[in-house]
């Protein structure tokens, strides 16, 4: 199995392909990255920026590159010694655009289509309209007004009949163009004849048609009859309307008069009729998510869900990806949103079964490297049983940003808070009204399915039958808003662990406090289906019982995620940089003990899991969240600039049904982003836009006064006004001239905790990845804003610049004294990231199974340093980086660290620790004694 030095983000795209990952293959060489780790490259919906969206899984992505392309990129890091991961996609596939031809395939057949079976369609849902349908909430507005408008219109294409709307291609059933060829049929007999030899074939193809097996007749024999007879119909249409000028005008002729005229709603009967023999239902989008009836990502209705436990499922969605994996090209898998799948564990095994069949001399449960994306809540572990080597860093990340953040404010920052937000509910809180708002809206069909299944269970027991339609579904709403964790892993195969029952029992009992007025039995009720403790049901009706834990496990997931990742994290503005995926804001700060104990903790269970600190994921950058970390050194004077901040802006204001806009929360969360994201080359448009469109989107996602499915345009308005009056660069505008001094002392001070972190993350356990561009200093936001477009020549070339006296020992204490004087430049961080990178290759086997000791400090200044060794064998990696540097810098100064603030603060080497050691930035030597001491200048 090979295992990656060091990764290195590629997001691929039409604007970012093969031929440009190519291109920079011999920089990220240089640069010390051993792998590429690649956004899926996979057919996706045309237009794709991010790949996740999947409508062909077994084709490589044209927009980005054929296989030419493909085979020079991983021909150019083969060169090198370098190869790739893969972004792999297991739980959805993107169906915009009428791009898949899986689903495109499903709403031509309904449940008689091979494919059926491959999304997670509930054929049989409550609403009795949608029986073997599927909703589509495609539309703009309600269906009645977008059908007499026009907007939906039928054409003929090759032989088969076809509805179009705007980008959407939507197949006609076969058995309904019957509808369509039969009507004026009279006219056609009258006017030719009925011995005419195109009429004669015109009947005895809609005979042919007639014949079809419905789309209801499942067995195999009739859906492969059905599947071969639908295409030679339409192979004998497209020839008779080619070889019959009459009969093509004659169809043409019937479509027109099915189209309707706008203006007339009568006309758009036939329209209606042939609509609802189809195996889908058109809805307006923003009202279909309580009867939708396909399980999706998240709530993103262009993203269908899959069913992965089912084995022909699952061979065909990654048989090319491991035709990838068997020729060498791939050598790595990270497999997106593991936690949909419904079991996560035998999924992961069933990848390394295959694994070990195509390569050779595989063994082992782990013969392919495989990361996963998960995140973990509290104390949650990662199944130790999964045959994984760990997963893709958010937990890293959020670890290491603690580190930086002052602990002993926290009281402070609260207060704060406070002052700023009143009546804020605690994050606790939040979280829980949030998911609840989650399931009430964006996700309220799958609540709605749920609770009408488990009312079918309650029906079967006398003890449980009179418990309401209504109670139960409330029961699973407030469950699933209680869970403490994304979700267990309970399937029909195993015992139930006891973390996960311990989990269940957990948010049961919370449920059961935050619902006094309900009868506990009700949630005792779903405890006992969730773990399989309910003796009463029928072992020929378990089956049921397991899809039931199976839904509600693939629900609680997104539930959270949506109600605290994508909600909560931008209503809880006490300090951002906690705010993020996979981390917790209620943890302000970590000491230099706890991250010790979490690193020798990933030492010993998962030292080959990625260490990231940036993501496409991530809410903000690793070096936005360094600047905004050093305002938990200087509470006292960061509540100073606020208020004074807050006083000078307040006339920008506007009055939003009655209320100020933008709120109090969202103007805090504005200041903090300003300090985090400020450019150091200053303002600029650019920069105006992007906060702009941040706060935007943060509004919207917070859900409190505006919301992507009911937006409040006022208030949007209001925002981007009052965002667009702060910075305008007037020499008179007061907010500027107090807001930039401030920020470029919090600038300053952030790029030692820039460094510190990057240092950290390539010398601590597990494999360090770099995020595209995050190089130099990279101060992006939540996506789009961090999926900008890379100026690799810039980089390419500032490294190269530097090589000369990179490889000259004796100059490089110059050279890092030349990139400090130019820090705002970058190229420092380019430095630190190169040399700390080749340090790691030169010495791979310390880094990659070396032991990982703690260094304890003392004296003065002993809280802002934190120091660890990797140790393997005779040979010591020491790592040393400065916390809080406001301590360790007056404010009257700036920035680089100097050797004369530490007061007499000295690091503690344990046995074993001594020797000759080079300084890997400045060259500089110095010998350490066995038991000895270190100041820590």
């Amino acid at each position: 199995m090979r295992i990656p030095r060091a990764t290195y983000r590629l997001q691929f795209h039409a604007d970012f392909t093969f031929r440009d990952a190519l291109r920079i293959v011999p920089y990220l060489q240089a640069l010390g990255i051993s792998d590429a780790y690649a956004s899926s490259y996979l057919k996706a919906v045309p237009g794709s920026r991010h790949g996740y969206d999947v409508a062909d899984p077994t084709r490589l992505n044209p927009e980005i590159g054929d296989e030419t392309d493909y085979r020079a990129w991983v021909d150019g890091l083969a060169a090198r010694g370098m190869s790739h991961i893969l972004d792999i996609v297991p739980n959805h596939m993107g169906i915009a655009q009428s791009a898949n031809p899986w689903w495109q395939d499903v709403l031509e057949n309904g449940p008689a289509s091979r494919y059926a079976s491959y999304f997670d369609i509930d054929w049989h849902p409550v609403k009795r309209e949608l029986e073997d349908k599927v909703l589509l909430p495609i539309l703009g507005e309600a269906y009645g007004a977008v059908l007499e408008s026009g907007a939906i219109q039928l054409s003929c294409e090759q032989g088969a009949f076809v509805l179009r709307y705007f980008e959407h291609r939507l197949p006609v059933a076969p058995k309904s163009f019957d509808q369509i060829l039969a009507c004026r049929l009279p006219e056609i007999f009258v006017a030719r004849g009925e011995s005419d030899p195109d009429v004669q074939e015109l009947e005895s193809i809609i005979t042919a048609i007639r014949h079809l097996p419905a789309r209801d007749v499942v067995e195999p024999d009739l859906v492969s009859e059905r599947e071969r007879e639908k295409e030679v119909i339409k192979r004998r249409l497209a020839a008779l309307m080619r070889g019959s000028t009459p009969i093509a005008a004659f169809v043409e002729e019937n479509v027109r008069l099915i189209n309707g005229t706008p203006g007339e709603p009568r006309s758009f009967d036939r329209l209606d009729a042939l609509l609802a023999g189809q195996a889908y239902r058109l809805a307006y989008w923003r009202v279909a998510s309580e009867e939708i009836n396909y399980r999706r990502f998240f709530d993103i209705n262009e993203l269908a869900s899959l069913r992965m436990e089912d084995p022909e499922v699952f061979h065909d969605v990654h048989r090319f990806a491991f035709e990838l994996v068997e020729r060498g090209d791939v050598t790595g898998l990270r497999v997106d949103h593991v936690d949909g799948v419904y079991d996560p564990g035998d999924y992961l095994r069933r990848l390394q079964n295959w694994a070990r069949h195509v390569l050779p001399g595989a063994a082992g449960d782990r013969a392919l490297y495989i990361i996963v994306e998960k995140i973990l809540s509290g104390d949650e572990a990662l199944p130790a049983d999964w045959p994984v080597d760990g997963m893709t860093g958010y937990e890293f990340a959020g670890i290491v940003n603690e580190l930086f953040v002052d602990r002993r404010s926290e009281k402070a920052f609260d207060e704060i808070y406070a002052s700023i937000v009143r009546r804020q509910p605690p994050f606790d809180e939040l979280a829980y009204q949030n998911k609840k708002l989650t399931m009430l809206l964006s996700m309220a069909g799958d609540v709605h399915a749920l609770g009408h299944q488990l009312n079918r269970f309650s029906e079967k027991n006398r003890h449980y039958r009179d418990f309401t339609l209504y109670s139960l579904t409330l029961a699973i709403r407030e469950i699933i808003a209680c869970f403490p964790v994304y979700r267990t892993y309970i399937t029909g195969a195993d015992a139930v662990r006891p973390r996960d029952r311990a989990y269940v029992l957990q948010a049961v009992a919370a449920a059961k406090r935050r619902n006094p007025a309900m009868s506990p039995l009700v949630f005792d009720f779903v405890a006992d289906l969730l773990l399989r403790d309910a003796e009463y049901i029928p072992v020929e009706e378990r089956h049921e019982q397991r899809d039931f834990v199976r839904k509600f496990q693939q629900l609680s997931s997104p539930v959270t995620a949506k109600g605290i990742e994508d909600t909560t994290l931008y209503v809880y503005t006490r300090l951002t940089s906690l705010n993020e995926v996979g981390a917790d804001p209620r943890r302000f700060g970590a000491t230099p003990a706890d991250v010790h104990a979490w690193m020798a903790s990933r030492q010993r269970h998962w030292p080959l899991a990625l260490s990231a600190t940036s993501t496409h994921d991530t809410k903000r950058s690793e070096d936005v969240r360094a600047r905004i970390d050093v305002l938990s050194e200087i509470p006292g004077a960061w509540k100073a600039a606020v208020a004074r901040w807050r006083g000078l802006n307040r006339r920008h204001k506007m009055r939003v049904e009655g209320l100020a806009a933008p709120d109090a929360n969202d103007e805090y969360l504005l200041y903090q982003t300003l300090i985090g994201a400020w450019p150091f080359e200053g303002l600029d448009d650019r920069f105006r836009e992007r906060i702009a469109a941040y706060m935007d989107k943060a509004i919207k996602e917070a859900k409190v006064h505006t919301s992507w499915v009911n937006p409040n345009e006022a208030y949007e308005q209001a925002t981007r006004r009052f965002v667009e009056q702060i910075l305008q660069p007037a020499a008179d505008n007061p907010f500027l001239n107090e807001f930039q001094p401030f920020q470029a002392r919090i600038a300053e001070h952030g790029i030692s905790n820039s460094l510190a972190q990057v240092v950290v993350k390539i010398t601590a356990p597990g494999i360090p990845d770099f995020y595209q561009g995050s190089e130099l200093w990279h101060l992006a936001l939540v996506d789009p804003d961090n999926r900008g477009a890379v100026d690799y020549d810039r980089r390419a070339r500032a490294l190269a610049a530097l090589e000369p006296e990179l490889a000259s020992p004796d100059r490089l204490g110059r050279l890092a004294d030349r990139l400090l004087a130019d820090r705002v430049d970058g190229q420092v961080k380019l430095f630190v990231t190169t040399m700390a990178l080749r340090c790691r290759s030169r010495h791979a086997a310390l880094f990659e199974g070396g032991r990982y000791v703690p260094l304890l400090a003392s004296g003065l200044r002993q809280e802002s340093v934190f120091a660890f060794a990797r140790q393997h064998e005779r040979r010591h990696v020491l790592t040393v980086v400065p916390r809080f540097p406001t301590v360790l810098v007056p404010e009257a100064n700036r920035p680089p660290i100097g050797a004369d603030v530490w007061g007499g603060t000295s690091l503690e080497m344990p046995p074993g620790i001594a020797g000759r050691f080079v300084n890997v930035f400045t060259g500089e030597a110095m010998e350490i004694a066995e038991g000895t001491t270190v100041a820590a200048s």
